[in-house]
């Protein structure tokens, strides 16, 4: 026999219809159905607890409210590898449960030990995927048990159980009786389980399936995990209740006076009609009160839900942005005619206006720049299970590096993100639950699809409606273009117009053209195209939802975009991808370190490619975060021209002047501090320039020809603020008033000592200025340098093109540069020794001359180093290499050596502290800086190259008695450091296959070749960044000592 019950309802003028098939008794695959998405699943609503008390409200901790009861802890749990495995009858309250394991909810169940955690991008995480159905023997599910009890005082009135999160799809019983079922991981599932609750003890079971119809249409770039994944608990409310509002905070006036505009749901459960007064009540971020309605009488008939729509307005409106995140407190209350019983609602609110005009989206009036990151919800040990600390960590580090907007891809965050964002000022893009990356517009197009759009459309939008950091609405992501994305437009413009909406996805895919909606906002797309979108679309601004791909070591050539976003009005900012390395902790035999795709034996993933943040998965910060905190700052120093003691200060902000910010500048010669002072940082409005006058300066003509001059601007918080204290680093800015093409001084040569030679058959030894050097004929290498005990050298000077390729030397498969580089053999060059020539050009210097050439599988390096050995003790190194045109380009071109363990402290004159490259180095400051060699290396979770010095001058390596090595630019080099040998860290995988254990290996280099990281996949490093296969030439000095401090500024010879 069959049946079929059919439960309707409207929520917001869309249908929802919620079935359960039964047949002989058994259920039909709900999770196999794209029609059925929900079965007694209540309407979404917004977040929202009840209080009894105005104070409670006020506050806001809807934890500590007495109609709140946590259910997170440790649940009964038993996982089944596949549907037909599970359990049929572990709801019953009967059943005996004490031989399950346990395990913490909220969680994963992929990271406590049951089944596997997969990671692929755009491949289905099943093999032979079928859509709608998802794989019968391969669906593992998770029954999870557990008890509980009502809390006191909860005898009246309606209980209801709320899921914030749970993939990915999954039914729910008390009492052994059938409650509901719901898919839609990202947002709450909401059931009313008053009639099913027992006196003293309750019993809760839940059952989850890992694949559902539904994960075709959440096949986002992540970790594919499942289970309980955020809060669950129980909610006691009133039988006359405020289910949901919306509360709107515009501006008015030219944005001086605000309008909160609200709709209150107000819900009766009871049967018969309920009599209240209904309240609005705001108050200001004190908790004084400022406004307020007229309190309305209403009667609300049984069972029958109600809308009430009312105003709120303020003059003098403090605005919201992510620069002033000024929150008023919004309160709710309906209070019972019969027995003066109240309920309140709150939540913070803000007022601001986002609007389209003149192809500008603007925020309270001005044309914001969105400063952006996408992030993934993720935690290395709990995967998307976030603490409360941690989201506060992620905004603070945001904050500190001046991003100032984040998109949540690809789906709705945990709702206190949301409420954090509210109050620390990061404008959002809040994104829908929808990708379809491998099967692109397959279901938009498809009708029967529609239901599970809309649904995921609009309990984003209801569950989010009432926070003012959401200032744009995402269709999703990746999911092509269709009908389906029209409906979910339609709607959410019908229900709130105080937005913008976003949606990349095309049909096709990935065309140069622009795509739907508001916003611009293709992905990957040149300096170039960004620019050609702007000037071919007046009526839209472009925001790149995705660019700069920061994927290992990357976002190279960043400054770019941000140099074009600065100069066109409608270029309105860019999200990079993304913010945190998606990788998961291992603590085993190895140690402590993170793995990614591939590492849990699975058979289909897609490797490293979730590990592309800013920032590591422990949230430390990669050296490219201070790239990009430099070109997104808010302060701007310009040079007036003609004028070496005049400034002006920009201020990049919108709506924040500069009060809260202390300026000082300090002069250096030669990277060291000559002057420096402090300046008063005055009235400053947001959108203009100050001119500041540097008196203290010493006019250009007063400055030694002979040295370098920069001049530093630091700008600091004067006070503290939520997410950093006072001194912290705002904006740098560094000029160059002067630097000549050699800043050391040449010293002559006619009074130091003579070079000694001597000759045998295999060697040639120089004696200068109390060093030996020991020169090997055959071998061509300089094999031995002492002073007195000192040893020098472990391995002599050699050329060298190799490094270890980055994540983006890896993109393009066969197209790759790290492809190209292996078939030529670039990493296993053949030395071959031509000839070994000794030549005395006076008394004070000796010149050995080696020709060699280096054969790889495509061609041959010609390279001749000359050693000029010279009496003061110094040694030139000069390089010239000569090559086939018709070879790739080049990793880098140098010269690699290594130095005993013991020389292990480094300091430099150049870029830094940390690493920079041709192409990213912006944000790296020249100055002298100092540290262990062993601390240059960034453990990026693929290991790759790192660790880069650019525009260094000098350098040194020195032990414990300070004596070492000291490096001379001539004029300028890249330098690298490192414990760890080229080809150890060319084969690693992971961190702790990286051997820090010495010797110390220096690579001395005329070019690195840039980062790019337009993308990740394909050869996109531009193209005056690329080392092309030529002929170069180019020299450095070595100076060996036994006191490097003292040694390091004495002149260099000339000859």
């Amino acid at each position: 026999m069959r049946k079929r019950i059919i439960l309707f309802y409207i929520l917001m003028n869309v249908g929802y219809i919620f079935s359960s098939d039964i047949i002989s008794n058994q259920l039909v695959e709900y999770w196999s159905d794209p029609t059925i998405i929900a079965e007694n699943k209540e309407p979404a609503h917004a977040t929202l607890i009840p209080y009894d008390r105005l104070q409670d409200a006020l506050n806001g901790q809807r934890k500590k409210s007495a109609h709140f009861h946590s259910l997170n802890g440790q649940w009964k749990f038993q996982w089944a590898k596949k549907p037909a495995d599970r359990s049929l009858s572990f709801y019953k309250l009967d059943y005996d449960d004490r031989n399950w394991d346990k395990i913490s909810v909220p969680g994963s169940w992929q990271l406590q030990d049951y089944g596997q955690p997969i990671y692929t991008n755009v491949k289905h995480p099943f093999p032979d995927p079928d859509p709608p159905y998802p794989p019968k023997d391969n669906n593992p599910v998770g029954s999870y048990r557990r008890k509980f009890t009502v809390p006191n005082g909860w005898n009246e009135g309606q209980v209801f159980i709320h899921f914030d999160g749970v993939k990915s799809a999954y039914f729910v019983w008390v009492n052994g009786k059938k409650v509901g079922y719901s898919q839609g991981s990202m947002t709450p599932a909401e059931f009313n389980i008053t009639e099913y609750l027992q006196k003293d003890e309750n019993v809760l079971a839940v059952q989850v399936f890992r694949w559902s119809d539904a994960a075709y249409i959440e096949d986002q770039d992540f970790w594919r995990l499942s289970g309980i994944y955020r809060d669950v608990y129980l909610m006691h409310v009133p039988d006359i209740h405020i289910r949901h509002y919306k509360a709107i905070g515009n501006l008015t006036e030219n944005y001086k006076n605000g309008e909160l505009s609200i709709t209150a749901h107000l819900m009766n459960y009871s049967p018969k009609t309920k009599k209240i007064w209904f309240k609005a009540d705001l108050y200001d971020s004190a908790q004084d009160h400022i406004a307020s309605i007229t309190p309305r009488n209403i009667s609300v008939p049984g069972k029958e839900e109600m809308d009430i729509p009312v105003s709120l307005l303020v003059k003098d409106v403090m605005a919201w942005s992510a620069e002033t995140p000024y929150l008023y407190n919004l309160v709710l209350s309906i209070e019972e005619s019969e027995n003066s019983k109240t309920e309140f609602i709150s939540c913070k609110t803000g007022f601001r206006s986002v609007e389209l005009e003149n192809g500008q989206m603007l925020v309270n009036g001005k044309p914001i720049i969105l400063k952006g990151v996408n992030r993934h919800e993720h935690d290395p040990v709990t995967g998307r299970t976030l603490s409360e600390e941690s989201m506060i960590r992620d905004i603070t580090l945001m904050k500190q590096h001046n991003v100032n907007a984040v998109r949540t891809s690809h789906y709705p965050n945990d709702p206190r993100w949301y409420e954090l964002c509210d109050e620390y000022g990061l404008y959002l893009y809040d994104e829908a639950n929808l990708e379809s990356h491998a099967f692109w517009s397959k279901f938009t197009l498809d009708p029967s699809w529609e239901k599970a759009f809309m649904d995921r459309a609009q309990r984003m939008v209801l569950r989010d409606v009432n926070h003012p950091s959401i200032i744009v609405w995402s269709l999703g992501n990746e999911a092509g273009y269709g009908p389906n994305h029209d409906r979910m437009a339609e709607w959410i413009r019908s229900y709130d117009s105080s937005r913008l909406i976003h949606y990349e996805g095309q049909e096709p895919g990935y065309g140069p053209g622009p795509n739907h909606f508001d916003i611009i906002a293709n992905m990957y797309v040149s300096i170039e195209s960004m620019i050609k979108l702007h000037d071919e679309n007046e009526d839209r601004p472009v925001i790149l939802c995705e660019y700069s791909h920061a994927m290992g070591n990357s976002n190279g050539n960043i400054y770019k975009y941000w140099d074009a976003i600065y100069a066109y009005p409608r270029l309105q900012g860019a999200f990079i991808w993304d913010w945190v390395d998606q990788g998961i902790l291992r603590d085993d035999e190895n140690g402590r370190y993170f793995v990614y795709g591939g590492d849990f034996g699975e058979e289909l993933h897609d490797g490293n490619f979730c590990i592309n943040g800013v920032v590591s998965p422990d949230r430390q910060p990669h050296p490219a975060l201070m790239e990009v905190k430099y070109h997104l700052q808010a302060i701007k120093v310009h040079r007036v021209k003609g004028k070496s003691d005049d400034y002006l200060i920009e201020n990049r902000n919108f709506f924040k002047n500069l009060d809260h910010v202390d300026g000082q500048w300090r002069l250096l010669k030669n990277g060291r501090e000559t002057a420096s002072g402090s300046f008063d940082m005055p009235h400053v409005n947001p959108g203009t320039k100050h001119l500041i006058s540097l008196n203290e300066l010493t006019n250009l003509e007063h400055l030694d020809p002979a040295k370098e001059y920069l001049l530093d601007f630091t700008f600091t918080l004067n006070r503290n603020e939520s997410w950093a204290t006072k001194g912290h680093v705002l904006a740098v800015e560094q000029f160059v008033l002067q630097s000549p093409d050699q800043i050391f001084k040449e010293v002559q040569l006619e009074n130091s000592k003579s070079v000694k030679v001597e000759k045998s058959q295999t060697e040639f030894i120089i004696t200068s200025a109390d060093k030996m050097f020991i020169f090997d004929k055959y071998q061509g290498s300089l094999r031995q340098i002492t002073l007195g005990e000192n040893h020098f050298i472990k391995s002599p000077p050699s050329f060298n093109i190799w490094r270890a390729p980055t994540d983006n030397d890896e993109g393009g498969d066969a197209r790759s540069f790290a492809s190209k580089w292996l078939n030529a053999g670039y990493n296993d060059l053949k030395r071959e020794v031509i000839s070994v020539n000794l030549e005395k050009k006076s008394n004070q210097t000796v010149v050995i001359t080696v020709h060699e050439k280096h054969h790889s599988k495509k061609g041959n390096f010609d390279v001749i180093i000359n050693y000029t050995f010279f009496g003061n003790g110094d040694l030139l190194v000069d390089l010239q290499a000569n090559m086939h045109a018709f070879l790739p380009v080049l990793p880098k071109l140098g010269v690699t050596m290594q130095l005993p363990e013991k020389y292990t402290t480094m300091s430099w004159y150049g870029r830094g502290p940390h690493e920079s490259y041709v192409d990213r180095k912006h944000g790296a400051m020249m100055g002298i800086y100092s540290g262990a060699v062993k601390d240059q290396y960034f453990p990026y979770i693929r290991p790759q190259e790192n660790g880069n010095k650019t525009d260094v001058r000098w350098a040194t390596f020195s032990d414990e008695d300070g004596a070492g090595l000291i490096i001379y630019g001539l004029p300028k080099l890249n330098l690298s450091a490192h414990l760890y040998s080229l080809e150890n860290l060319t084969s690693a995988t992971h961190t702790y296959m990286v051997e820090q254990n010495g010797p110390v290996t220096v690579n001395v280099d005329y070019k690195v070749m840039g980062l790019g990281g337009d993308d990740s996949w394909n050869p996109r490093t531009h193209e005056e960044y690329l080392i092309q296969p030529n002929s170069y030439d180019f020299s450095f000095m070595l100076r060996f000592t036994d006191d490097v401090e003292k040694n390091v500024d004495i002149a260099v010879p000339i000859y």
